[in-house]
């Protein structure tokens, strides 16, 4: 979109507004008539660890998400020369599951428990029991219970739990409600139905029954709403929390709030069968929209739903790309002692580029990267770790390809379940998140990792703050009618180029010596996590 136009669409009300709260940054984009984005903010934040729980407290929440939108302002004054006044329709994303328990008076009980908490092992273990069904340690369901099991005060008083994106749509529009792609992390939905599975709920009540909380399950839950339904609008009181300048007008359409799972698969276009997505930042994730339910639950694997309420296969691992970066940083003070200039992003792109030069099985070196815990391997707490042996080729081509991998390692893991157990079949897997920044690296590393062509998109960049204003942009302006499959299909992603990486038998079978490797040495970093604790 020219300038012209796309100050025309902003200072006309027009554009659409998607914001998504990721771990390490608020992202704010401006779209406009054609999709495309015209303006964008953000804002750098990072979990804390208190009380042995990863949280972000609430005023770090809203001065964050304050302050990336203000930074959008002033991109649109420094590009157009006008204010955001009015928006066409706005979407709240953020990352998944997690545990915001709030009173009747509204204020939050605990702390917000992050996704990155995998303290909820008991709690999982038995709700995956119940419900014959595989609960996850992150998901809302998991952290209710263990508060439960762990007798704490505030669960008698909770009127209402949700997620962040449901937490900030609550505080924007008034209205409880959560996209079923984001409840799905909540709690197992129906997708035939569109809604949370009842005969779940029912066993959720009858299980806390002699508790004798004034609530049911229901009573405190968000309520489940599809892509395209109306989640209410932008309160008066929303606005000047968003924009306390008070130039955001109130009455903007919302979207229902969705999970940064949700958005990226819209952002890629991956939410018709037989297609997926790899989002891959400070974790990662995978997600397989499936033709077929799977033969029985697994462990590893997640199922959750589209943001139109397909199912959908999630293999997701607390981490990525979090220890690379630290060695980043190591090579960057290096760089500083030897006064050579400092450019980060061209370092990090030049190290990214140097692991291809290494051995298709990293010359026997292998890492691990558990900034956090892994539950995929069965970790509840990390060591970030490097193994090697002296006959093992040790060069730096060979030590940054096994950090790559390592950040995409678990991920194979999960999805070797589904690619070779259950035979789930893909036409097109596309990547997005910061591991695909410098071109085709790390295409190269997941297609090798994946044993499938990877495709990542010229419009991948933009993420999930970008998938959810196309959410909202479906809300508001869908006049034929179509389902979220076809409108992507045909009123965003038309003519959409991209770069597709197929990979060669020899580095698929280096990448298998790799995890075999991995996997062999899983006992040396168990043994490192109990010697840090």
């Amino acid at each position: 979109m020219d300038t012209l136009k796309a100050k025309d669409t902003i200072s006309s009300g027009k554009a659409i507004l998607g914001i998504e709260l990721g771990s390490t940054r608020i992202k704010s984009v401006l779209i406009g008539e054609d999709n495309h984005p015209v303006a964008q903010g953000s804002h750098t934040w990072e979990n804390q660890l208190v009380d042995g729980l990863w949280t972000y407290s609430i005023d770090d929440i809203w001065s964050g998400l304050q302050d990336s939108y203000a930074d959008l302002c002033s991109d649109v004054r420094s590009r157009y020369g006008v204010e955001v006044e009015r928006l066409a329709g706005i979407g709240i994303s953020a990352m998944m599951h997690g545990y915001m328990p709030f009173g009747k008076d509204g204020n939050i009980l605990v702390p917000f428990r992050t996704w990155r908490n995998t303290n909820t092992g008991p709690a999982a273990l038995e709700l995956s029991e119940l419900f014959k069904f595989n609960i996850p340690l992150r998901w809302s369901i998991s952290h209710l219970y263990q508060a439960i099991l762990n007798g704490e005060e505030h669960v008698g008083k909770i009127d209402f739990i949700t997620t962040l994106a449901g937490y900030i749509h609550w505080q924007l529009s008034g209205r409880r409600v959560l996209g079923i792609g984001d409840a799905s992390g909540m709690l197992p939905v129906d997708s035939s139905a569109g809604d949370y599975s009842e005969e779940m709920i029912e066993k959720f009540d009858d299980l806390i029954s002699s508790k004798a909380y004034s609530w049911k399950l229901r009573d405190i839950l968000p309520k489940a709403l599809m892509a395209g339904e109306d989640a209410g609008y932008l309160t008066e009181a929303g606005a000047m929390k968003l924009d306390p300048s008070g130039r955001l007008k109130a009455g903007v359409p919302m979207c229902p709030p969705e999970g940064d799972a949700g958005t990226g698969m819209v952002a890629t276009n991956a939410v018709r069968k037989r297609t997926g997505n790899v989002s891959a930042g400070t974790s990662s994730f995978s997600m397989i929209v499936l033709e077929h339910g799977l033969s029985r639950p697994y462990e590893v694997i997640d199922m959750v739903t589209t943001p139109d309420g397909s199912p959908v296969a999630m293999v997701h691992c607390n981490n990525c790309t979090s220890e690379f970066n630290e060695w980043v940083g190591v090579f960057r003070d290096f760089q500083q002692m030897l006064g050579v200039p400092v450019d980060e992003s061209k370092l990090f792109s030049m190290l990214f580029r140097h692991a291809l030069d290494g051995d298709p099985d990293c010359g026997g070196l292998v890492s691990y990267n558990y900034v956090s815990g892994e539950p995929v391997t069965g970790f509840s707490d990390g060591c970030p770790l490097f193994v090697r042996s002296a006959e093992d080729r040790f060069n730096l081509a060979n030590f940054l390809r096994s950090q790559l991998y390592a950040a995409v390692g678990v991920l194979k893991i999960g999805n070797d379940i589904l690619f070779k157990e259950e035979k789930v079949e893909v036409d097109r897997i596309s990547a997005h998140g910061g591991f695909f920044k410098t071109p085709e690296v790390g295409q190269r590393i997941l297609a090798a990792a994946l044993d499938s062509p990877i495709f990542v998109m010229e419009t991948a960049g933009e993420g999930g703050a970008w998938g959810i204003a196309l959410l909202a942009k479906y809300r508001v302006d869908n006049p034929e009618g179509l389902n979220l499959e076809d409108y992507l299909d045909q009123r965003v992603f038309v003519g959409d180029g991209g770069i597709e990486v197929t990979p060669s038998a020899e580095e698929v079978e280096g990448f298998d010596r790799y995890i075999s490797n991995y996997k062999a040495c899983l006992s040396v970093e168990r043994a490192a996590v109990e010697a840090k604790r």
